[in-house]
């Protein structure tokens, strides 16, 4: 069952944000192209902040020491560091809807 997280308004076009859902932290992207994508909000390194990395619509890239992502299935391009969870998102009716 999706949890809705807040409006869509509130994120805008090429910005991230962490929400909390249950007793995670979710990081929402909000693509240039208003689409939206949804990952575990800290990286496995060194529990970097994902929500404030730099994205586009095939990775984020952590802040602190720029680990890539895969948005379609969470892996890191560098080997050893493990991967972040992808979760199904969407806009409902105005809404940001998480899965976890």
């Amino acid at each position: 069952m999706g949890v809705v997280v807040g409006p869509t308004e509130d994120l805008q076009p090429g910005e991230g944000r962490a929400y909390a859902v249950g007793d995670r932290q979710i990081a929402v992207f909000r693509m240039t192209d208003g689409t939206l994508r949804a990952t575990d909000a800290v990286c496995p390194h060194n529990g970097g902040p994902l929500a404030d990395g730099q994205f586009d619509l095939g990775q984020i890239v952590c802040p602190l020491h720029q680990y890539a992502f895969r948005f379609t299935n969470g892996g890191c391009a560098s080997e050893g560091i493990g991967a972040v969870a992808v979760h199904r998102v969407e806009d409902r009716d105005g809404q940001v809807v998480v899965w976890v």
